[in-house]
């Protein structure tokens, strides 16, 4: 069971540490997941701890509330439920054993707004490497379910936009430095053997129900 409400805590990786290698290595995984992912649940957790009216909200609804909270509530909540959000979106929607290219459904949207699975690969790869400094790519569907390629900066998530997230990419340095150094394209490609299209296109089929 996903634990989705306070007090959270670090859910285990769906695969071993060192199964995505080559492409994403094991003390990369060990301190992305066990190092910066715990920091932001351990600081999301000392956010409400002081706000029991919070606490049952699930994570999605903190990120959507916490705009409507006094600042010195709110941008806590903001940043370390944005980082706990994303990170656990990155990590399921990794794996060993997926396909190279998205399920039918997925495949078909993607050829709709992009023209073919390659030119979405080369949108995906600028806009990755056009994050300036800290934060993450999405692919996201809008109201209408279409596909978009979005950016967001440090923690922010696509779902103040109204938008909802197909799969992401965290291009944080720690998410690649030791590997790849600061070669941002070679860990872009390493990440596309990786990319569990899959559960991609599961969380696609649920953004279209959630629109009917």
């Amino acid at each position: 069971m996903i634990n989705d409400c306070y007090p959270f805590e670090n859910i285990p990786l769906p695969y071993d540490y060192d199964s995505l290698e080559p492409h994403i290595d094991s003390l990369t995984m060990h301190l992305h997941h066990d190092k910066h992912l715990q920091t932001y649940i351990d600081r999301l957790n000392q956010a409400l701890k002081e706000h029991p009216r919070l606490q049952p909200l699930s994570l999605e609804q903190l990120i959507r509330s916490a705009a409507h909270q006094p600042r010195h509530i709110g941008v806590p909540i903001s940043q370390n439920a944005g980082g706990v959000y994303n990170h656990r979106m990155y990590f399921e929607t990794l794996t060993p054993d997926s396909p190279t290219q998205p399920n039918t459904l997925l495949a078909n949207a993607i050829d709709r707004s992009f023209g073919s699975f390659s030119e979405f690969q080369k949108q995906w790869k600028e806009a990755a490497l056009g994050v300036f400094g800290s934060g993450y790519g999405w692919l996201v569907a809008d109201r209408c379910g279409r596909l978009r390629i979005i950016k967001t900066a440090n923690q922010d998530t696509p779902l103040t936009l109204g938008l909802s997230p197909v799969i992401n990419i965290d291009v944080w340095e720690h998410a690649y430095y030791l590997k790849h150094y600061n070669k941002r394209a070679d860990y872009i490609d390493d990440w596309f053997q990786v990319a569990d299209w899959t559960k991609a296109g599961e969380r696609y089929a649920s953004a279209l129900k959630r629109q009917r």
